[in-house]
């Protein structure tokens, strides 16, 4: 069998997100926090919020998307409001004022989304603000419309992922390369097909829930790994949150996507395990660009590669050769 492992480390090194581009995100983060404190100090004269980050930049598992537009989500804990949550302002109210606060920011107008207030910026980038508030110990979420405040809580499943992590040990390093991988496929085959793919969260929980660890061999363990996966939404298409408020994932994904997704995860399991048996290690690279786009590099054989092929073609015909003259 080839062993394209160390094709999967370089791309590895093209999906992951550069440490320069990290830093540019989370210099972007500080500087959209500090307009938000000082809109509170300074026009509310009120109690500044606090801050969390959350999501893929906290878990690290952030990939470089095809379109280009990287984000970063900022939870905005708001200090402000009551101790009596029937007392709270409404969801579009408190949304107001981020949307005050970052106004300017940046040469686009922030965008008023139902979860979260975004701030985009011209290098293909932007910053989610969803908003929350503590009732005790428990995080509610504003979101505008029917949905008001919900609870929901970004730092207990960042909580939870690094606990997954830490119980897998040494193998912990690939589970988040494989996480990597995952959203790096989903992004290319959403972007061919069209088709309505996954969040990040899911791929993440359903990748946590289903690793199949392969000792120096990302192809085995990515293929293992959609292998459960699609085992376990045939049983279940139910992927629940593993934390409050518990609520099913899949539901963002419409029947005909969810079907949708299951297909292309038999493809990335039947074909990439075809790759995974190829003994020309080209043939097998072309197989995994075919699945992952031409993110994943072509394998160029070497001059010893191609002897060595030469030489396994040409041994049943000496053979053959030898055993007539004999």
């Amino acid at each position: 069998m080839a062993d394209c492992n160390d094709l999967f480390g370089k791309y590895h090194d093209a999906v992951k997100l550069a440490p320069a581009k990290r830093d540019n995100l989370k210099t972007s983060r500080d500087a959209v926090r500090y307009k938000i404190r000082s809109y509170f100090k300074n026009i509310l004269k009120a109690n500044v919020p606090k801050f969390h980050g959350q999501g893929s930049y906290m878990m690290r598992t952030t990939v470089n998307p095809l379109n280009g537009e990287f984000d970063i989500d900022d939870g905005v804990y708001l200090q402000n409001l009551s101790t009596d949550r029937s007392k709270w302002d409404a969801p579009e109210k408190v949304h107001g004022w981020i949307v005050a606060a970052t106004d300017g920011h940046t040469n686009e107008k922030p965008i008023d989304k139902n979860r979260c207030v975004r701030v985009r910026y011209a290098n293909n980038y932007h910053i989610d603000l969803p908003i929350y508030c503590m009732d005790r110990d428990t995080p509610y979420l504003a979101e505008k419309g029917k949905e008001g405040w919900h609870i929901s809580d970004p730092k207990a499943l960042i909580v939870w992922f690094n606990s997954t992590i830490k119980s897998h040990g040494d193998h912990g390093d690939q589970l988040k390369r494989i996480i990597r991988y995952f959203k790096a496929w989903a992004d290319f085959q959403e972007q061919n097909s069209a088709e309505k793919m996954p969040s990040g969260v899911t791929l993440t929980v359903l990748a946590c829930n289903n690793f199949e660890f392969s000792a120096d061999r990302d192809d085995a363990s990515l293929v293992g790994t959609a292998r459960k996966i699609l085992s376990t939404l045939e049983f279940s298409k139910t992927i629940m949150r593993p934390v409050n408020p518990y609520d099913d994932l899949g539901k963002d994904l419409t029947l005909k996507q969810m079907d949708n997704f299951m297909q292309k995860l038999k493809t990335l399991r039947d074909e990439g395990g075809q790759a995974i048996k190829e003994t020309d290690k080209s043939k097998a690279s072309k197989k995994w660009i075919k699945l992952l786009g031409d993110r994943f590099p072509n394998h160029e054989p070497s001059e010893d590669d191609k002897t060595s092929k030469a030489m396994k073609t040409s041994a049943p015909a000496i053979l053959g050769s030898a055993e007539r003259s004999a």
